[in-house]
């Protein structure tokens, strides 16, 4: 399997590409997107940091008054290693890991946020669709971090194709700060500023003794203490500002100028580096009483440094004591401006819409990730999380595939979001007809951007965020009507009975099928439709997780022919069920029976302890186990390894890491796995 190529990028120093990448990406980062195709009725309403806050205060009212608000995400990447794929032998708790993994890793750049109402005069639904670029830049500074994330090459080509403006979301692109990176700021601002000790003239000392010790520090702290010291002379025998003596500073380069700061003496130190400046403020703090070095921002937010004369200790205490509320107060200033696109969050949460997305799950990781906090172990408790602040969520592929009307209008093919709005929602784009679905009169959708309003919108923007939330949300407005929701009565849709059973279920994985309810953590059992679609059904044999044995190592030992001869010969030729590929350095075994698993990995150390022996050199497994090579453990071990906040693009490689050093950034889950499936339905599908 061909290694996915990674580009790791932080966000303040520097970019590091994991493995080589063509010169074409490196032109997509510099060039700007192409102006929208002709014939668009009007521009995405894009939102950048110089239109968002008008853009926000907008977006405030639309919510408000909303039915419901769709959302969807445009990301660098989605998996780290092709093992981090989603494989049919996934159990529900190693999906999840996979999900957590994409979420902590990759960055989310575009945010579209869709609000829909509807409008019984007009018997039509109102949306406002809003395409957010944000960027994980470094707002605060002096927390000595760098935001890091991973792009994925083939998900940028993806972006590139479909004129994504990289210019605009590095530049523009608003920032953010998670709740948890706002309480720690918060918290270390606190320790910062609530520190009673303040001024130490021993400890100031002792750092001066510590620092002069080049002979260039020592002869600039000794002319510095003469020229304070001159300064300071001349306000006391002048008994005025300090103008008769502005003179003879100004003759040193014009480093130092006099003025006024809350009403005291003060001198401005220009022209100075970061050490000469600490020299000064140490020899400030040492050899003067009367004076104190204080560290502000001045007009325009450009930072000042000032040495200032007080008339006694306490007003040089009242003073430091100023300066330190006044710094304390810009710094929250700071923090309070770094939430920057955060507050959309907040504001869906704090408006408990009913919130659609389409195959969602990953959308909501990173929504928690990026502007909640860490991700939880499980997802159980993810999903416990998410209810907090989304307390319905309605996930339209779930819905389709779910609903046997629906999933019949889309001829039992692709549930895609392209092709859903295309076979539900035709009349909306430029062209379509009034015709019904499947008897139902179509759901008429107006746009409106800006101060403009639209029947028929094509924003030529096909797979931007903001595009593709509006078209969500068009999607779940039709097959509102094909439930039979009647729109002009009192809309209430998170208490509609024709929704119950759709709210709150996702699919955890698609490739599984596996539909998780956020109210319990549970995968549900059967197809929410009544005909069992054959979509949502397991295409391939059960997969048994307890009769699973893993291996890894150099993919010429791993070969699925050789790994069923071998095994075939020791324990029969019925022993294997399945031999299914991670990737090329490692293997599923299923054998027919659980004992089979322990017998196997019993004998495999017992030749491996005794590799010299003829017994061992002649023994069938010899082939696929010679020189030791190769490793196998059972399926909780694979748990172990997606657990582990390490991405190595080779499974192999990662493994070897892991079980060598099982507290590397292994995430141990005391998770049963009866805790997602009943009895009846521990088991999976394997890729043959």
């Amino acid at each position: 399997m061909k290694a996915n190529q990674l580009v790791r990028v932080i966000t303040r120093t520097r970019i590091r590409i994991r493995t080589r990448t063509t010169s074409p990406f490196i032109r997509c980062l510099c060039s700007s997107a192409p102006s929208p195709p002709p014939g668009a009725d009007a521009a995405l309403k894009n939102v950048t940091k110089p239109n968002f806050e008008p853009a926000l205060a907008e977006l405030r009212r639309h919510v408000r008054e909303a039915d419901f608000v769709s959302i969807d995400l445009e990301m660098t990447g989605v998996t780290s290693a092709p093992w981090r794929e989603s494989f049919d032998f996934d159990r529900p708790d190693i999906q999840y890991l996979k999900i957590k993994d994409s979420a902590e890793k990759f960055a989310v750049v575009q945010f579209g946020v869709c609000p829909f109402r509807w409008d019984p005069l007009s018997h039509s639904f109102l949306a406002h669709p809003h395409n957010f670029y944000i960027f994980p830049r470094q707002e605060i500074p002096g927390d000595g971090l760098s935001n890091e994330f991973l792009c994925q090459t083939s998900s940028l080509e993806f972006l590139a194709k479909y004129q994504f403006d990289f210019n605009k979301c590095i530049y523009e692109g608003i920032s953010y700060l998670s709740r948890s990176q706002e309480e720690e700021a918060l918290r270390q601002l606190d320790s910062l500023y609530n520190d009673n000790s303040g001024y130490s003239s021993s400890n100031s000392r002792n750092d001066a003794d510590a620092q002069l010790v080049r002979m260039a520090d020592i002869l600039f702290t000794e002319r510095m203490k003469y020229t304070v010291s001159e300064w300071r002379a001349g306000l006391l025998h002048e008994g005025n500002t300090g103008s008769g003596f502005r003179g003879s500073l100004n003759t040193m380069n014009q480093t130092f100028q006099t003025t006024f700061f809350q009403m005291r003496p003060a001198l401005v130190l220009n022209g100075l580096s970061s050490r000469q400046l600490r020299l000064i403020k140490l020899v400030t703090e040492k050899d003067f009483k009367d004076l104190a070095y204080v560290h502000v921002t001045g007009e325009n937010s450009v930072a000042q440094k000032l040495i200032v004369y007080t008339d006694s200790t306490s007003d040089r205490d009242l003073l430091m004591s100023e300066v330190k509320a006044c710094q304390k107060k810009d710094s929250l200033v700071k923090i309070k401006s770094a939430i920057g696109f955060r507050h959309v969050i907040d504001l869906l949460s704090s408006e408990k819409k009913l919130i659609v997305g389409h195959n969602c799950f990953l959308d909501l990781a990173h929504v928690y990730s990026k502007f909640f906090g860490p991700l939880p172990l499980t997802a159980e408790e993810f999903v416990s999380a998410v209810r907090k602040y989304f307390p319905n969520i309605i996930d339209t592929k779930v819905l389709i595939n779910s609903n046997d009307e629906l999933f019949l209008l889309m001829r039992k093919g692709s549930t895609s979001l392209s092709k859903a709005f295309g076979v539900l929602c035709p009349p909306i784009g430029p062209g379509g007809t009034s015709s019904d679905v499947a008897g139902k009169p179509r759901v008429k959708v107006e746009v409106q951007v800006d101060d403009q309003r639209f029947s028929n919108w094509n924003s030529g923007a096909k797979h931007e965020a903001g595009y593709d939330a509006f078209m969500t949300g068009s999607v779940f407005s039709q097959s509102c009507r094909n439930l039979g929701i009647d729109f002009n009565s009192v809309l209430n849709l998170p208490q509609n009975e024709k929704l119950q059973k759709y709210i709150n279920h996702l699919y955890l994985s698609w490739n599984n099928k596996d539909i998780i309810d956020l109210k319990t953590g549970k995968i549900l059992v059967e197809s929410l439709g009544s005909n069992n679609n054959t979509s949502t059904k397991r295409r391939n044999p059960k997969f048994v997780f307890s009769n699973t044995v893993l291996l890894w190592g150099p993919p010429s030992k791993l070969r699925a022919k050789d790994i069923r001869d071998c095994v075939c010969k020791v324990f029969g030729v019925g022993s294997i069920v399945s031999i299914c590929h991670l990737d090329e350095t490692a293997a599923f075994v299923q054998f027919s029976k659980e004992e089979l698993v322990s017998d196997f990995l019993e004998l495999k150390d017992s030749l491996e302890r005794e590799k010299n022996s003829p017994v061992s050199i002649l023994h069938p497994l010899s082939k696929i186990l010679e020189g030791g090579f190769v490793r196998a453990a059972n399926y909780e071990m694979y748990k172990d390894i997606c657990g582990s906040s390490l991405s190595q693009v080779l499974f192999a490689e990662q493994a070897e890491v892991v079980a060598s050093n099982p507290k590397a950034g292994v995430v141990k889950l005391a998770v049963e796995v009866d805790s997602y499936y009943p009895n009846e339905l521990l088991s999976d599908s394997c890729m043959k």
